[in-house]
């Protein structure tokens, strides 16, 4: 078959338990379509051929003994931020280009429990700083709707690889908008899921109290199935919280878009830089949404403006915390031929982290300091809290909140924007991880270049259910989740 790629995760699963194909014909089929394509796209650092056909031919075999489960056989990719045993692990990062994992992530571990294939590790800003994939010491990734645009960040790779059909779906992570924007920019459905639903065991830190691992898929239905295997309590992490996991396979259609309230904040929509074409089908989407049945509620969310300043002084102080393990000595790159133990420190950093990475660090470390931490971070911490509760007020009278996942559609690599304006790009996507809430981005249409627009949706703590079960109907009502970049047309 020569069109396996085009199958969802339902209808790949089906067709193995079927003997349709076999895991291994399925593996084959993925790893010559990336060897063709992902030239162009380069959303892998790593591609794991002989790997993932013992994978596939152990899956085979445990299918025909009768010990599968839904998902075994079925293809994966993890982004490169999740450490896998045996297997090169970056980070993006020439600090860790020499780096393998002695152990998997738990997130990983719990793919190879449900029979998944992995077909290697995916292309990402540099530690996860970043909104364009190319702050990677590996080179850009290049958005498969355009190859001269970016797919976003910094799971810029994971979105890629999907959008390109090079993985019938990929893990992904969220710290500031990771997840959804780089889904908004590729035109596929994302989960940033509630901090501590999905372990962060193994996978490399960026901002402890922000990072959050999620699935990108092309459907709200191939984000539950993964998102089966990825939440639930860990041991192994102490954010990871004991609650209960839902079926969110199960529950796709629990929820009624009838009589759903859907928040409008009026500040999102006047934020400076919004582009008509992202405005326009947002609200269209939001239209198609009312004639399914949901009410719109204008709402107020007061602090919208403390968002970017808030997040960019927390995440880069506790990326600059998190960063101090990568010092040359243990483990990763190490500078040629020190003079004394200052000097490797020095030039270990300054030679394996790549300028975004040093920058943040920079901030981060500076807000930190004598004299200033209670002016910058602790003043911070408490507008956080403000956030949060700006949130949760909301949530009393509308069940999701609605906005664009970003202003605009997907910058041309190399535009010349500022790190400050780049920030600014992330300004609908920041406060969800500030308040831990779970938030999806859906595909909505497409702006007059052809690059894809995206919605998201938030919702209240743990309500991830709610929201892949609302995107689920929307896409019963629409097809630009089925929509297809020209490069993913092509047949290995």
């Amino acid at each position: 078959m020569t069109d396996l790629h085009r199958l969802s995760i339902r209808e790949l699963s089906e067709g193995l338990a079927n003997a349709q194909f076999s895991s291994r014909e399925l593996t084959e089929h993925y790893l010559k379509r990336i060897a063709k394509i992902d030239v162009q796209v380069k959303s892998y650092v790593t591609v794991t051929p002989e790997l993932a056909l013992v994978e596939a031919d152990a899956a085979d075999t445990l299918r025909k003994a009768g010990g599968a489960n839904v998902l075994t056989g079925v293809p994966i990719a993890h982004k490169d931020i999740f450490c896998t045993q045996g297997i090169k692990t970056t980070a993006g990062s020439k600090i860790l280009d020499n780096f393998i994992s002695p152990y998997d992530a738990t997130v990983v571990a719990k793919g190879k429990a449900a029979g998944l294939v992995t077909l290697g590790k995916l292309n990402m800003d540099e530690f996860a700083m970043g909104s364009t994939s190319e702050n990677s010491y590996y080179g850009a990734t290049t958005n498969p709707w355009n190859l001269d645009h970016v797919p976003g960040g910094s799971s810029g790779g994971s979105a890629a690889a999907v959008a390109a059909d090079l993985a019938p779906f990929a893990t992904g992570t969220d710290t500031g908008g990771s997840i959804r924007q780089p889904a908004s920019f590729c035109g596929l459905t994302g989960l940033k899921p509630t901090y501590g639903r999905v372990s962060r065991f193994g996978m490399i830190a960026y901002a402890s109290s922000l990072d959050q691992g999620g699935p990108m898929a092309r459907s709200a239905e191939d984000c539950a199935y993964l998102m089966n295997v990825m939440a639930g309590h860990d041991a192994k992490d102490s954010t990871s919280m004991n609650q209960v996991v839902d079926n969110y396979v199960a529950n796709l259609n629990d929820t009624s878009v009838k009589g759903l309230r859907i928040g409008i904040p009026k500040q999102y929509f006047n934020v400076a830089g919004l582009a008509e074409d992202v405005k326009a089908r947002v609200e269209e989407s939001l239209k198609k949404l009312e004639d399914l049945g949901a009410t719109l509620v204008e709402i107020d969310l007061n602090m919208t403006e403390s968002y970017v300043p808030t997040y960019y002084l927390i995440a880069p102080a506790e990326a600059s915390s998190n960063l101090q393990r990568f010092d040359g000595v243990r483990y990763g790159y190490r500078c040629e031929n020190p003079v004394d133990l200052m000097d490797l420190y020095k030039r270990s950093r300054s030679e394996g982290f790549g300028a975004e990475v040093q920058r943040r660090i920079l901030i981060g470390t500076y807000a930190l300091s004598a004299g200033y931490y209670d002016a910058y971070y602790v003043k911070a911490q408490k507008v956080r809290r403000l956030i949060q509760q700006d949130f949760l007020k909301a949530f009393e009278s509308v069940d999701v909140i609605a906005a664009p996942s970003a202003p605009t559609t997907a910058y041309k690599i190399g535009a010349d924007l500022t790190p400050v304006e780049m920030y600014l790009g992330d300004i609908y996507t920041l406060a969800v991880n500030l308040a831990g809430l779970p938030a999806i981005n859906a595909p909505v249409g497409f702006d007059q270049n052809n690059l894809p627009v995206g919605l998201q949706l938030i919702g209240n703590y743990w309500s991830e259910s709610q929201l892949l079960s609302v995107v689920h109907q929307y896409q019963q009502a629409t097809d630009w989740h089925t929509q297809r970049a020209a490069i993913a047309e092509e047949n290995a």
